[in-house]
């Protein structure tokens, strides 16, 4: 197999596990978002970490939907450029994630 081919295979592979990935956090981010509002209701209180949630949701949607761009793009150049910000969106979101569990901790232990 070509060194180039063997190239463009890795980051078909690197843009596949983005898009499941970032799928999968999707739905993360939806149930701990009812989760939450589950505890506020039941607490009376109320926490910026549903809306925290909201927004790293839909970073994860947007790099699933460019991973999924890339995968479909003929042209290895257009691969390069979008899975680059597929990756740097979806890194920028576990770093939101990671914010966000750590305020839902502080807020939890704080109330």
């Amino acid at each position: 197999m070509p060194k180039s081919d063997s190239r463009t295979s890795l980051e078909e592979d690197i843009s596949v596990h983005i898009f499941t990935v970032s799928a999968a956090m999707v739905g993360v981010c939806l149930t701990v978002i009812g989760i939450m509002r589950l505890v506020i209701t039941a607490q009376k209180t109320d926490t910026l970490a549903d809306d925290f949630l909201a927004v790293d949701a839909v970073l994860f949607l947007i790099s699933c939907f460019l991973s999924y761009w890339a995968l479909r793009t003929r042209t290895t150049r257009r691969l390069h450029r979008v899975e680059k910000v597929a990756d740097s969106i979806f890194l920028l979101a576990l770093l939101v994630m990671t914010g966000t569990c750590g305020f839902i901790t502080f807020a939890l232990t704080a109330s």
